[in-house]
């Protein structure tokens, strides 16, 4: 049996458990007590013609952080950057190719193992990015073994979507039912709103979206979904909403960040 990975605590102010905040003998110090840590990743890509851009890492670097303060866990910066192969036929988005996406969380896992991080916890902030990151768990795992770090028999990585944590799921149907859709979602543009009030400004009534459907290549998605929605009315967003949203992925994530961390 594997010692349990100790919870350093919560804390007041965000500052003290951004790892890029931190000096090297401020990690050094806290691996002492925690081998654990936080990734936020998310994607830079469309939401519709009311949502930001980078509502995706916008969302999961707030749950993250938050989660972090909550249990004095330390957290990454943010990975801004997704698979969003898909969304290219619309302006302002920026992907990341699978393998990129893959050998580059790769890489962020192998370096955190090197100097002792033995449970990596991703908030992640886009659906794109789900099946890649797996992969890439599955790959660091060998690259440990390969390479001799001492954490490998007991470095593990967890996946937590924040957007499909049950009860923000189910939160969600709750507050938009079947207008929720898929893509530009109201939950995820509440998040933004609560997070960036000057959002609320570029709000607006739109037509009925496409009905949400496949996915394919991004010519095909611009055909499909011409303003970038997919089944969903953003329009129904609100701060409130966002900071109700928030609450509860936090709830649900720091508890799937304690079993993560205790489990042996």
């Amino acid at each position: 049996m594997g010692e349990r990975i100790r919870l350093p605590g919560p804390v007041k102010d965000s500052d003290l458990i951004r790892l890029e905040l931190s000096t090297w003998p401020e990690v050094k110090a806290y691996l002492e007590c925690c081998k654990g840590i936080i990734l936020p990743i998310g994607s830079t890509e469309q939401h519709g013609p009311t949502g930001a851009i980078g509502t995706d890492f916008i969302t999961a670097e707030a749950v993250a952080l938050e989660v972090g303060r909550r249990t004095g866990v330390f957290v990454a910066p943010a990975q801004p950057y997704g698979m969003a192969e898909h969304h290219l036929g619309f302006p302002g988005t920026m992907s990341l190719k699978p393998e990129t996406l893959m050998a580059l969380i790769h890489d962020l896992i192998i370096s955190l193992a090197t100097h002792g991080f033995e449970r990596i916890f991703v908030v992640n902030g886009h659906g794109g990015n789900v099946a890649t990151s797996k992969a890439a768990f599955a790959q660091a795992y060998g690259s440990a073994v390969d390479r001799g770090l001492l954490v490998a028999p007991r470095l593990r990585c967890k996946l937590s979507s924040w957007f499909m944590a049950a009860p923000v799921f189910s939160k969600a149907r709750d507050l938009y039912g079947e207008k929720e859709g898929q893509h530009a979602t109201p939950s995820e543009i509440s998040l933004t709103l609560h997070l960036h009030p000057s959002l609320v400004d570029k709000q607006r009534k739109l037509g009925e979206p496409a009905p949400a459907g496949p996915i394919n290549s991004y010519k095909d998605f611009r055909i499909r979904y011409p303003d970038g929605r997919m089944g969903s009315d953003p329009f129904l967003a609100s701060p409130a909403h966002g900071a109700l949203l928030l609450s509860t992925a936090v709830d649900s994530l720091t508890e799937d960040l304690e079993q993560f961390l205790s489990a042996t």
